[in-house]
This record gives C-alpha cells, structure tokens and sequence, in this order.
C-alpha cells in the first residue's frame, strides 16, 4: 500500500467515523463511561443538611467553624484500545476481513474521545507487545493512531492475550477504560484478566467470522493456521467432523464468555458478516443503565 493510498484509506475513515460518533454514540459514549469517581474540589463552611462524613476536621480546627470537602466527577477518561494484529485478524469470509471490522471500532472510539477530549492510547499485540502508543488527546494523535491501523504490519503471527492485559496492568499506572479487541483463542489468560479487570475498566470486543463455528460440507479441504502456518487435510463431507468441530467451538466460546462473566468484563461480540455497530450501540446502552 502507498503512502497516497493510506492516507486516502485514513481520511474515508475519517468521515465515516467522525459521523457515526457523533450520530450514534456521542451520548451513549458519555454515559456509558462516567470518569474514574469522584476528586477533592474545594472545602466551604458548613451548611444544614450537609454530610458529616464529608468534615474536614483539620480545616475546621484551624478555623474554628466547621468546614466541608467538596467533591466534583472527574469527567475526563484515559480510553485504551488494545489490539490482537495476530494471524487470525486476516481471516474473513462474509461482508469483511476482521482487522478490516477492527480498524473501523477503533476509529469511532477514537473519534468519540476527540469529541469529549479524552486521552487515547493503543497497544498493538501479537505473542508479544507489537507496539505501544502512550495516551494523548488531539486530533492529530487521533489521525495518527488510525493510520497504525490501516498499515501496521505486526512482527509475529500468534496470540497471547495474557501478555496484553499484563502490559497493561504494569503500564497504566491510574485507571482507565480499556477495549480489548480479539478473537480471544489464545493461551489461558483467566487469572490477568481478573487482575486487570479489579484495576481497569474492561471491555470486551469478540470479533469472530461465522465459517469459524461451522464447517461447510465442501469435500476434502486444505485447511492453513493463519497463526502457525501449519497444514491440514479435512474431509468436510463427514458429518462426524463437522459436528466435532462445532462442539469444540462451542466449548471454546462458552469458555470465553465465561471467563469474561466471572471477572466482571462487558463482552459484545462483532461479526464479519453483520454490522458491528449494533453490538456496540447495545453494549453502551447496557452500560449507560447501570
């Protein structure tokens, strides 16, 4: 891809994020992510109906009249996105490939906090951290993470989400809201989930294909591992195999929504044959009621 054609693809993707952010989420955005909690603001003199638990007893001791903390939400977020760049982002057989479906979430989010002048950060990952953009805001920044998006090209080709969230945890020293944006087929990853779940605010994002649930009864089929390389000779018109296979992926998936719903994560799951931004609409709404 050229420099021309990635700044083209950049600047599509502008115009159709820059519309949907506004059109769609900019008030599920906000309501669905409230600050990191309450800040010390001021303190003024006690008033009738005021909290007592709010005093501020070295403040009223110097004075002599007793005084109380004000508190204010601190609106401002530190959105971060984390981003699987493995093998398996280039598979897709329906409307679109998975990085594709990828790169269009990020940018509305990443637009959605330009228009609330959030911070926003990236982390690339592989089976290890591809690449680390700290948190910033302005349009600029903005530009330059989609543009990561459409022409990053990752060192190594499997997943480890377990890594990811660990980076995390280590590197965003204060709270924050982070998308993790994933397949989720990767070693166990239960307990730095947890972990990064007590600290940060998780979401959640499966992008799946439907050709990986179900096999089509096609014949004899080379299959690849977009993430090892290996090849595999299957008979797809064995109904046995086709059926095992959906069983192995439904274990698989229960396990991931299980892991998710045990550590408290928000999941919606984006499909390459649908359009995402219901999933999504759906997930802030949810949260926005909480």
């Amino acid at each position: 891809m050229t420099t021309n054609d990635i700044l083209k693809k950049v600047r599509k993707l502008e115009i159709k994020s820059r519309g949907l952010s506004a059109e769609l989420f900019s008030g599920q955005y906000h309501s669905a992510f409230k600050g990191r909690g309450m800040s010390f603001s001021e303190v003024r003199e006690y008033q009738q109906g005021d909290d007592i638990r709010t005093i501020d007893w070295n403040v009223t001791a110097r004075f002599g009249n007793p005084y109380v903390k004000v508190f204010e939400e601190e609106r401002e977020l530190t959105l971060m996105l984390l981003v699987d760049v493995s093998g398996s982002k280039d598979f897709g057989t329906q409307q679109q490939f998975k990085m594709e479906m990828v790169t269009e979430v990020c940018a509305v989010l990443a637009f959605s906090s330009l228009q609330n002048s959030d911070k926003i950060g990236l982390i690339f990952f592989s089976d290890k951290i591809e690449k680390y953009i700290p948190p910033k805001k302005g349009k600029s920044h903005v530009l330059r993470l989609i543009r990561e998006l459409v022409d990053f090209k990752p060192e190594h080709r499997q997943t480890d989400v377990d890594q990811a969230l660990r980076f995390l945890t280590n590197v965003a020293k204060k709270r924050c809201t982070a998308f993790v944006l994933s397949d989720f087929i990767s070693k166990p990853y239960t307990d730095s989930l947890r972990i990064a779940a007590r600290k940060h605010d998780l979401v959640a994002l499966q992008v799946c294909d439907p050709r990986e649930a179900s096999l089509p009864d096609v014949g004899l089929v080379q299959f690849r591992n977009a993430e090892t390389g290996e090849t595999q000779w299957v008979d797809t018109s064995d109904r046995a195999v086709r059926k095992n296979y959906e069983i192995n992926w439904r274990k698989q998936d229960d396990a991931i929504k299980n892991a998710m719903a045990r550590s408290g994560v928000d999941l919606a799951v984006l499909r390459t044959d649908r359009s995402w931004i219901q999933p999504l609409s759906n997930l802030l709404k949810r949260r926005g009621a909480k």
